[in-house]
């Protein structure tokens, strides 16, 4: 049975920051941990960075490929919703590592070409401009991620209808006067 190396580093880092509460992860924690030479390990990614990005990546492809049967955008998001509250603990331990600047920058970045291809598929905000659609989407990805970081165990109970409220958000808005 062949080895796959990047899942093997991927999982050396998540138990380096999870079970160890390693702050300042290096590649010499990880290669240590594997057994690896550090050859290996920039064989298989370019930095620290590179191997969270990649990891963000696989997680989100894999769980969007699970779930595009999903007809309903509503349901994507949930979806979407449910993968996010899933990583949060690796998220926040990643946070709290020395890659804190650079995690931030590219789940930003991650998520906002998600919502780029939810847009698409969707296709919503048809009568504005690109501009107003990058800025639109930039203001919803960084709304959703400001509530990812107070998510509390209220919010997972209340999980259905924050989605439900957010997506109305996004593809209609809602009227002050409206109520749910």
């Amino acid at each position: 049975m062949a080895v796959d190396m990047k899942h093997t580093i991927a999982q050396a880092a998540i138990e380096l920051l999870m079970d160890k509460s390693v702050k300042r992860l290096t590649v010499k924690d990880i290669v240590e941990h594997c057994h690896i030479t550090r050859q290996a390990f920039y064989y298989h990614f370019e930095d620290i960075p590179a191997l969270f990005r990649w990891m963000l990546e696989r997680n989100t492809q894999r769980n969007l490929l699970e779930n595009s049967a999903d007809e309903n955008g509503e349901a994507r998001l949930r979806n979407l919703f449910v993968v996010a509250i899933n990583s949060l603990p690796y998220v926040k331990k990643g946070m709290e590592s020395n890659y804190r600047d650079e995690l931030e920058q590219f789940i930003s970045q991650h998520f906002q070409q998600l919502f780029q291809q939810v847009c698409d598929k969707e296709d919503l905000y048809q009568n504005c401009t690109r501009f107003q659609v990058r800025l639109i989407l930039r203001y919803h990805c960084q709304a959703i991620l400001g509530l990812f970081r107070n998510w509390t165990e209220e919010d997972t109970k209340n999980l259905d209808q924050i989605v439900h409220t957010v997506y109305r958000l996004m593809t209609e808005g809602i009227s002050p006067t409206e109520q749910n």
